[in-house]
């Protein structure tokens, strides 16, 4: 009579899957659910490196609009410079006039070439396209 002692392992019948093997179903779902948890990182990682990207470029635009709002000042001030030009006889006031409209002049420039730099500091979020383009082909194989 040949008995089992307890230490050997009697073997399980073929068609029953051993309790320490997970199911095809249990690793369909985890791959869901790894797959969607790397998606959602990736989402996060773009919105953040976005988020740095978009305040820079913001930063840039309202200096052009300040720069823009100079410009309009810088216009009227030439405006009225050129007519005390012809309304006055003496050129003191005027020259008064002018010296204020290259001062705006100069701060218009000063912040247009600010705000073009910041401006070029937009970048795309280079590690998150990077990452994609990782697990795109990692899933591929």
């Amino acid at each position: 009579m040949s008995h089992a002692s307890p230490t050997q392992r009697i073997p399980s019948s073929p068609d029953l899957p051993a309790t320490d093997e997970p199911t095809i179903g249990r690793l369909v779902a985890d791959a869901s659910r790894d797959v969607s948890s790397l998606v959602r990182q990736e989402i996060a990682l773009a919105k953040s490196e976005l988020r740095v990207s978009v305040k820079a470029g913001g930063l840039g635009i309202a200096m052009f609009a300040v720069a823009a709002f100079l410009g309009l000042l810088a216009i009227i001030m030439l405006s009225i410079a050129i007519a005390f030009f012809l309304h006055m006889t003496g050129l003191n006031l005027a020259w008064c006039f002018l010296i204020v409209f290259g001062a705006y002049v100069l701060v218009a420039g000063l912040l247009a070439l600010v705000g073009l730099r910041k401006v070029k500091q937009v970048r795309a979020p280079e590690r998150a396209i990077h990452q994609a383009q990782e697990t795109k082909n990692v899933l591929k194989r």
